[in-house]
């Protein structure tokens, strides 16, 4: 179905950072699936991972026990605020599980009028019905009838916004740490602290959405231990799979007392196979040096990327974001820095807020920086000049 603009390029094979056509083009892969393959294209442990498994058990149903997710389950609540884990297969089945364990959770505590979350302007938390009503953007949600009820929407940082819309009816708050979609915006710590305690007033649960910041995107393992902020329900998805579909949703033992055999379900969420390549991706990225060599690396591009702005300062507005999840707000439209970049066989993504994100594989070391540094000039270079020819 044409429900995406396709750009006219496909790929043949990766390796790494790198993406390769049929003809032998070669593009430095900056958009990551939209930080999905975290460990960048055809890893080799993830690759054996994914084989060894397949020689085994694709599929046995949750009718059974399935060791992998068990031992996958264990790996998160370690490595997290959670104790309790529930398998799917993407990021908007996440935010499904999340929305309704908000409302058993409420209606296990004595309370089923509380059902209604505040979420936010820019947010994005996917493509079902009632992740497209608490996304609340009025683009998703034109032509498919009255939208979901339960969101009630608020300005990103807004506290006394937050504060006036909180209602007898409230029953959680949920927030992206930092909004990828919606242009790389980064809710400060003092914000996100100032929501955990709203929470514990008003009896509310507090619901991160990490799925495009999780595993080591922002410089940590998941973006909320930047505030000291815990959780009561996270969403993750993305990276946790490197490139195969998988989705999860992670609670506390309170938050989810509410989930209950019977209460929800999926037919292959936690298959052998996405548990065998999320256990290889978290043998990875549980390794110290690992999380080291991402902040060392965010660090160096970031650098490189102010020095740009302040050379292009007629093109590059500001540079935004944490870790390898960073945006630059552009003062041409951003689609044409994408352009740009593509003609340089570079691959980025565009967001909200006229920016254009970069979502390198984590794995990108100094000389996949310089490299893209250098396409990211001659792109800047040239669109200054195209600018200035406009302005005269």
């Amino acid at each position: 179905m044409p429900t995406y603009a396709r750009v006219d390029l496909a790929f043949e094979r990766g390796e790494g950072a790198w993406l390769f056509t049929a003809e032998g083009d070669r593009y430095l892969d900056f958009t990551a699936g939209v930080a999905v393959n975290a460990l960048g294209h055809a890893h080799p442990y993830l690759a054996d991972a994914l084989t060894k498994q397949a020689h085994k058990v694709w599929h046995v149903s949750n009718l059974y026990r399935i060791p992998e997710g068990e031992k996958l389950a264990d790996k998160l609540c370690a490595i997290s605020f959670a104790d309790t884990v529930f398998f799917q297969n993407s990021g908007a089945e996440a935010i499904e599980c999340a929305i309704k364990m908000v409302r058993k959770y409420q209606s296990a505590s004595g309370k089923p009028e509380r059902y209604r979350i505040i979420t936010f302007e820019g947010a994005f938390h996917g493509r079902t019905l009632a992740a497209i009503a608490a996304t609340g953007n009025k683009k998703y949600l034109e032509g498919f009838g009255p939208p979901v009820d339960g969101f009630d929407q608020v300005p990103f940082g807004d506290l006394e916004a937050v504060k006036h819309a909180i209602g007898p009816a409230t029953a959680a708050i949920l927030i992206e740490p930092i909004q990828g979609e919606g242009g790389v915006r980064v809710a400060s710590p003092t914000f996100l602290r100032a929501l955990r305690q709203l929470c514990g007033q008003h009896g509310l649960l507090l619901v991160f959405d990490e799925i495009q910041t999780g595993f080591v995107r922002s410089g940590e393992m998941f973006a909320y231990e930047r505030s000291g902020v815990k959780p009561d329900i996270m969403t993750i998805a993305k990276a946790l799979g490197g490139g195969f579909p998988i989705g999860a949703c992670l609670a506390t033992t309170e938050a989810s007392k509410g989930m209950t055999i019977g209460t929800h379900g999926t037919t292959f969420g936690g298959n052998p196979l996405a548990m065998a390549v999320g256990n290889a991706v978290l043998d990875i990225m549980t390794d110290p040096e690992f999380l080291e060599r991402v902040q060392k690396n965010a660090l160096l591009l970031k650098q490189r990327l102010a020095e740009l702005k302040d050379r292009y300062a007629s093109v590059i507005a500001e540079v935004r974001g944490e870790g390898l999840l960073i945006g630059l707000r552009m003062i041409p439209q951003a689609s044409e820095m994408v352009d740009e970049l593509r003609a340089e066989k570079m691959l980025t993504v565009g967001a909200g807020d006229n920016v254009v994100r970069l979502l390198p594989p984590l794995i990108i070391g100094e000389e996949e920086i310089s490299e893209a540094v250098a396409r990211i000039d001659r792109a800047c270079a040239r669109l200054a000049q195209t600018h200035a020819r406009r302005r005269r």
